[in-house]
């Protein structure tokens, strides 16, 4: 499978990332070389091979959530954003033009 630029340029914004011209044929041969890899693995027999979600045997720790009460006002949480603020809200970048 080979990716064309405009196909790389769409997945591109999907993810919102930002692609250079001169980085888009890079891109190309890699995501389609990931892409063939896919293909590949689907051609393998798994008849009869249990389903895992990890191999180590190791357990999840997990502790118990403590609440902290550390109020903060409306304007110091928007002023972490480096975005602009609009009516009290962080503008983002469309992802439609």
């Amino acid at each position: 499978m080979s990716l064309t630029p405009t196909q790389v340029r769409h997945i591109a914004k999907l993810a919102r990332l930002t692609i250079r011209d001169d980085e888009v044929e890079k891109f190309a041969q890699e995501l389609s070389a990931i892409l063939d890899y896919i293909e590949k693995l689907k051609e393998v027999n798994t008849t009869g091979v249990e389903t895992m979600s990890q191999i180590t045997g190791l357990k999840n720790i997990t502790r118990s959530d403590t609440i902290i009460e550390r109020p903060a006002s409306t304007e110091a949480l928007l002023a972490t954003s480096p975005l602009p603020i609009v009516d009290q809200q962080i503008e983002t970048p469309s992802s439609l033009g």
